[in-house]
């Protein structure tokens, strides 16, 4: 179990300043999905770094949180993270099938988020998913968004929150069905740390789940 702590973003200034921060990284991100030299997977790479280390900053008790996850039932954290990640897997694959019945822009709203790995080398991009982006989502919008917004609003609206700014983020790409896999991955994974309060869990399921829908079995 990890540990809890009282939340030390008590002001609403300072919850302006993580929907500020976390808005103003993400959504340029999701319009022009490149800058510069760096491509979908670089920017998002770097943008999730730079939040990890306010979210270290910000609040100093994250990082014994965190170490706590690993020498704390560590093992069947991992498994049932897995098993969420191909649970999670099915529901999208039905949801695929069952979209692109109800809706003719679906198929094709579907390809465009499978573009963001053109010109990407996939040992580059499975590496980035291991190493920093699967885990590093959910130690910033679970971990540290969700848990700050849970101690500081109540456990079910602070879930609702972080969730709504998630798919909020998502929602600048213009994409139907790339806002609907956000909120339900969002809605997933919070219920999932709400429930269990592991950021391991989580971070083990989001990885496995990139991995599967992305590389393994895409669904394009």
């Amino acid at each position: 179990m990890a540990i809890e702590e009282p939340d030390s973003g008590k002001s609403k200034y300072f919850i302006f300043l993580q929907i500020i921060l976390f808005s103003g990284l993400f959504i340029p991100l999701f319009i022009f999905n490149s800058i510069g030299g760096l491509d979908f997977w670089w920017w998002m790479s770097l943008d999730i770094s730079i939040l990890i280390i306010f979210s270290l900053v910000s609040d100093r008790s994250y990082l014994t949180i965190l170490t706590h996850e690993l020498s704390s039932g560590a093992h069947w954290k991992i498994i049932f993270g897995m098993g969420s990640a191909f649970l999670l897997f099915g529901i999208f694959f039905l949801g695929n099938e069952i979209s692109r019945w109800l809706f003719s822009f679906a198929g094709e709203e579907i390809s465009l988020i499978y573009k963001f790995k053109q010109g990407a080398s996939p040992v580059r991009i499975i590496l980035l998913m291991i190493l920093l982006i699967g885990p590093g989502e959910e130690i910033i919008w679970r971990g540290y968004l969700q848990r700050h917004w849970e101690n500081r609003f109540g456990s079910f609206a602070g879930y609702l929150l972080s969730a709504a700014v998630y798919s909020l983020v998502h929602a600048f790409s213009g994409n139907i069905m790339l806002i609907g896999a956000a909120a339900v991955c969002a809605l997933f994974w919070g219920g999932l740390y709400l429930r269990y309060r592991s950021v391991l869990l989580v971070a083990v399921s989001h990885t496995v789940w990139d991995l599967l829908i992305f590389i393994i079995l895409p669904l394009n």
